[in-house]
């Protein structure tokens, strides 16, 4: 079984061409799960009008989009789960292809090619763009991968959940990332498997922008590896 883990905040705009770009890829035992943070527009209301079962509606009690990417992925029921944004493209191949690797490993994250708010392919390659380090060791230096790109086995939620606590120095992608890879075994895929959107209203920059200073990203660092030895610890 299959569980999609979206979190939603004023998605109105693009949540239902996400919705159908996933949908046709699951079976009807399948489960989108959303997590909506508040959301002040029509997000809800897209939402309940496409009427499919396999779309699960919950909202977060805790503000940010960290701890409602959490919120969602405490709602898995499958053995198989994928996090997606609100506002991207699912190529049609995405889900058979991670389901063919997640044979043989327990995560991958994929490339994606960016698009502006009118479909436009704006890159082939966030991977080029970011300069990605391929490594455990090499994402710890530089966090590379964006959590839209993920997909799991469940497992790794055993060790993932819940979030260490301060959401300053945890975002979900990069502890997800870092959980996988190193208690794990991983693989990343060449792949371009969505269409990232970039808009005027995104929440993040997608690492592609970075205002925090050289302190910052030393402490970032050091609260995550605190807890990932610790997570490491669990039986």
């Amino acid at each position: 079984m299959i569980s999609v883990c979206i979190a939603t905040y004023n998605g109105e705009k693009y949540i239902e061409e996400q919705l159908f770009s996933i949908l046709n890829q699951l079976g009807m035992d399948d489960e989108i799960i959303i997590s909506d943070d508040c959301s002040t527009d029509n997000t809800i209301e897209v939402i309940k009008k496409l009427s499919d079962s396999r779309i699960k509606l919950f909202f977060n009690e805790e503000k940010g989009y960290t701890s409602n990417f959490e919120n969602a992925l405490k709602q898995v029921s499958g053995d198989i789960v994928f996090i997606s944004d609100q506002d991207d493209i699912w190529d049609p191949n995405k889900v058979r292809v991670c389901l063919e690797e997640l044979q043989f490993v327990d995560l991958v994250v994929s490339d994606c090619k960016l698009i502006n708010s009118s479909n436009e392919v704006i890159s082939d390659s966030y991977f080029k763009l970011r300069s990605v380090k391929k490594s455990s060791w090499g994402n710890l230096v530089k966090f590379s991968y964006l959590g839209c790109c993920l997909a799991f086995r469940s497992e790794i939620l055993k060790k993932a959940l819940p979030f260490p606590s301060n959401r300053q120095f945890c975002t979900h992608d990069n502890w997800l990332f870092l959980v996988g890879s190193f208690l794990f075994k991983h693989k990343v895929l060449e792949d371009t498997l969505i269409y990232y959107r970039r808009h005027d209203g995104n929440v993040s920059t997608g690492g592609l922008i970075s205002a925090t200073s050289r302190w910052f990203k030393i402490k970032y660092r050091i609260y995550l590896c605190f807890f990932l030895i610790k997570r490491s610890l669990l039986n």
